[in-house]
């Protein structure tokens, strides 16, 4: 096995360590999404008990104010009602500026893991060269018509990496 042979593999097990390691970040925050939208989806439970209970206790108060609505005048039922819906409704409204909250804490924890992960994936692309310094004495020595082999041993690196630099930079 030679040398270029060993320094390929070597990259090849690299890049799948860190193919790995992606995927196991993937499903570690995959799985902490389902908790945070199980929690999301608890709260949009209660919330709907609470609303079943508010409309019963409000077809109750209406049954109640027919009942009494003879000894009332129609300014106080129409107080009354407003403040049973007031009642009912402040709860409510409680619990969905709670679901708001989270459900936007959830966005911007979101936003951030795409980004943290798309900032993740630039780095693994190839790079132009393996070494990047090398670029502009690859290219002088073979624009000065040094062969392959030579600038390949003067630099220390194979020459498929030296061929890779002329065709990435569009001389070869």
């Amino acid at each position: 096995m030679s040398f270029d042979d060993f320094h390929m593999e070597y990259l090849l097990v690299a890049m799948a360590a860190i193919i790995l390691y992606l995927i196991y970040y993937v499903f570690t925050k995959d799985s902490e999404y389902y908790k945070n939208i199980h929690s999301v989806a608890s709260v949009v439970e209660d919330l709907n008990r609470e609303l079943y209970y508010l409309k019963k206790k409000l077809q109750d108060t209406q049954n109640g104010l027919k009942n009494s609505s003879s000894h009332m005048s129609d300014e106080e039922i129409y107080q009354e009602i407003e403040r049973s819906v007031y009642d009912m409704v402040q709860p409510l409204s409680v619990g969905l500026q709670k679901m708001q909250e989270t459900m936007q804490t959830l966005d911007a924890k979101i936003d951030s893991r795409i980004s943290s992960l798309e900032n993740g994936v630039k780095q693994i692309s190839i790079p132009t060269s393996i070494h990047g310094n090398d670029d502009e004495k690859i290219i002088s020595l073979f624009k000065q018509g040094v062969s392959l082999d030579t600038i390949s041993k003067e630099l220390h690196i194979s020459k498929p990496e030296v061929e890779f630099v002329l065709k990435i930079n569009q001389i070869k």
